[in-house]
């Protein structure tokens, strides 16, 4: 019998969003050759905790209290130390690591317990939009030293991967491989009468309203704020019955509903609804027009692959690797240097034309469903494990 490869997965806690996904996924899904164990860090207070995710696919993930997401040297030391051991006593062939914090400390671990070889996913990454200028640079050169001790590192996208080696020079061009992000898709293609039907009635949405939804953590970095401008523009530029629905939590929430009440009183209407997570995202996409995304910095954006998906049209600021999501003018549209006017003109034709629309939201589907499916995702990480660890044998 053919000794197993064991892969140990870090990742730093198990949230709504890509990451959860693609950890899930790969530790759900690969060739009967490889072993994974999956472990990661517990959820944040403002978050919705995810575990429902692996759990769905027959995946049970170690919890490691200590790996959390703000930087805590007592608690850091600690879920080395942990890892660490479970290192020691699983052996692992590889150690891949997801997102920056459990990037960091999983590669340490690995590093430090010789394993033969290491690899890191950079989700998204934190070189702007997160933090000043001192913290950005430390930032940065924690990366070149973890990328020099890393035999791979994998961005889910081109344009990720630009940024990386290119832009902010953190990776090595010889180490940086280029695989997608991928997802179970055909939930968002079934029973769909069904749920637009209970979307329709758990919020009491009439036929005629155009329904226009962002998806995501209310947080700076998602930039709700220039969402919120945008809509109040369009609305004040249409006949047109529009509903707004906020789809999320975080520590933002009660600071968006105060400024969403704001604005509708200057409106004189109500028109958004707050909805904080929905575990089953494909209900309310069953029913949505537009998807939109109004991001300072993302990685590779799941609520505009979902969407489109769901056969949604989708629209976006040109952050990270939007443009590798989006086919423009086909399943949506991508706007440059967060201009709110051009948001506004091409949201307002969007909500103005339906037969646009329509059209546009039948390409969604065909676009995304082989691109970004978790099969591919499984193959093409395979393959890369299989080269690293073939090479290091060399």
């Amino acid at each position: 019998m053919q000794k197993k490869i064991k892969i140990l997965r870090v990742i730093n806690r198990f949230n709504l969003g890509g990451p959860t996904y693609n950890v899930t996924f790969l530790s759900a899904f690969m060739d009967d050759r490889f072993e994974t164990k999956l472990i990661g860090g517990g959820h944040e207070n403002y978050e919705g905790d995810a575990l429902f995710i692996p759990h769905k696919y027959g995946v049970k993930p170690q919890i490691i209290d200590s790996l959390q997401r703000e930087i805590n040297f007592k608690k850091d030391n600690q879920a080395l130390k942990e890892i660490r051991q479970i290192i020691k006593g699983f052996k692992p062939d590889i150690v891949h690591t997801h997102a920056s914090k459990s990037g960091a400390i999983g590669r340490l671990a690995a590093i430090k317990e010789n394993v033969p070889v290491i690899v890191h996913t950079f989700h998204g990454h934190v070189f702007h939009s997160y933090f000043g200028k001192v913290k950005t640079q430390f930032y940065k050169t924690v990366e070149r030293y973890l990328a020099k001790k890393s035999t791979a590192i994998v961005a889910i996208s081109e344009i990720q991967r630009n940024e990386l080696v290119d832009i902010h020079k953190v990776v090595p061009k010889e180490k940086a491989k280029i695989i997608n992000l991928g997802f179970d898709l055909t939930k968002f293609q079934t029973k769909n009468t069904q749920k637009r039907q209970k979307f329709v009635e758990d919020y009491n949405i009439n036929e005629d309203e155009v329904c226009i939804g962002i998806i995501g953590r209310l947080t700076p970095i998602k930039n709700h704020q220039m969402f919120f401008e945008v809509v109040k523009n369009v609305v004040q530029n249409t006949n047109q019955k529009i509903r707004i629905f906020v789809i999320g939590g975080g520590e933002l929430e009660n600071s968006l509903k105060t400024q969403a009440k704001t604005i509708e009183k200057q409106l004189g209407k109500t028109i958004f609804t707050f909805t904080s997570w929905i575990k089953d995202v494909d209900v309310p996409l069953s029913r949505l027009d537009v998807v939109c995304l109004t991001s300072h910095n993302e990685g590779t954006p799941v609520s505009l692959i979902e969407a489109q998906a769901s056969n949604v049209v989708v629209m976006s600021t040109n952050v990270g690797g939007v443009k590798d999501v989006i086919l423009e003018g086909e399943t949506g549209f991508v706007i440059e240097d967060f201009s709110v006017k051009a948001y506004v003109q091409k949201l307002l034709n969007l909500v103005e034309d339906k037969e646009k629309r329509i059209k546009m939201s039948q390409n969604g589907w065909n676009y995304v469903k082989d691109k970004f499916h978790y099969t591919t995702l499984c193959k093409n990480m395979e393959k890369l494990y299989l080269e690293l660890l073939q090479n290091n044998e060399k």
